[in-house]
């Protein structure tokens, strides 16, 4: 009994500690392309012997695709947000992640693991915004692109300023119906740029999917992960061949942690996304995490953004945790 009390106070000292040294990223307000850069600056100064910032490319209208590795190991995880605009919880999420684990990496008890080794073992990488182009449409700051462009916007959001709905990038392609994988499987509807579901003329054309493609190349993770909203469930299969076993066991582990249901092998799954393609490319596990219940055609209020996070806190370490398992 005494063993149980003082382990418990010894968690309520961690999670004390823990709260007073992550305090950067705030879910107060939308989260902005602008806003991450300013929170990735204060928390590249403050963990800056922990924590490798990067530029992995530029999106059409040139913002940075920052990439931000966590850890000293030579294996790799990737975790990925915004692939679509209104989506930009995501980029909340990681960014949240990432302070957290940077606030607490080396501590004896490290966010509530055993081992603090993990991330000496296998590091994480974070790229939080993918889509920063459509994330800036999303949130209504046309003014941030040249004059010509924001009328061909309206056009691609069928003529409405309801931009809370928009996906696609900042040129009206979806770029998550961009990877080569089942890519000429996908709907030709739309035809053309629109705010949602165009897939583009050939795979691998928007220059968000192209830098992120070589830079998997570059880092060669065990496993990745593609952060979405909304409807709290996991996708992970997609043509695993022999691997369909192995993939499944962490993806169940992964659902039972955040509390999302585990998708159903589709038989005729269609493709074009990113884990598609990093599953077909690399055989390796890749994960689809929808965070949030189902809200349609918008983004998933800050009021949800606890609770989510509560859910997905230890993903990230979960995962470094079956990397490092998958090269023993």
């Amino acid at each position: 009994m005494a063993k149980i009390i003082i382990s418990f106070i010894i968690c309520l000292i961690f999670q004390q500690e823990f709260t007073a040294t992550a305090k950067i990223v705030n879910a107060n307000k939308p989260y902005s392309y602008e806003i991450l850069e300013n929170d990735l600056s204060a928390i590249n100064k403050k963990y800056k012997e922990k924590v490798k910032v990067k530029s992995i490319g530029t999106s059409h209208f040139g913002r940075d695709i920052w990439a931000i590795k966590l850890g000293k190991g030579k294996k790799n995880i990737v975790l990925i947000g915004s692939h679509h605009g209104r989506e930009w919880m995501t980029s909340l999420m990681l960014m949240k992640m990432l302070e957290s684990y940077a606030a607490t990496y080396n501590e004896r008890n490290f966010f509530g693991f055993k081992s603090n080794q993990i991330l000496n073992d296998v590091s994480i990488w974070f790229v939080p915004m993918l889509n920063p182009d459509g994330v800036t449409i999303q949130q209504k700051d046309l003014s941030r692109f040249p004059s010509a462009h924001q009328r061909l916007l309206y056009m691609m959001n069928d003529g409405s300023n309801h931009f809370e709905r928009w996906k696609a990038n900042g040129m009206g392609i979806d770029l998550n119906r961009q990877y080569p994988a089942g890519w000429k499987s996908l709907n030709e509807t739309p035809s053309s740029p629109w705010y949602q579901f165009y897939k583009g003329e050939k795979p691998l054309e928007a220059k968000e999917v192209i830098y992120l493609t070589n830079f998997i190349k570059e880092i060669n993770p065990t496993i990745a992960v593609a952060y979405h909203t909304a409807g709290r469930e996991i996708y992970w299969n997609y043509k695993n061949g022999k691997n369909i076993k192995r993939d499944q066991h962490i993806a169940k582990k992964i659902s039972k942690l955040t509390g999302y249901k585990l998708a159903l092998p589709e038989r005729n799954a269609t493709g074009g996304g990113f884990t598609d393609w990093f599953i077909t490319m690399y055989h390796r596990p890749a994960l689809t995490i929808e965070i949030s219940y189902l809200v349609g055609e918008t983004n998933p209020p800050l009021s949800i953004f606890k609770n989510e996070w509560k859910r997905n806190s230890k993903v990230g370490l979960k995962l470094a945790a079956e990397a490092k398992k998958f090269h023993e």
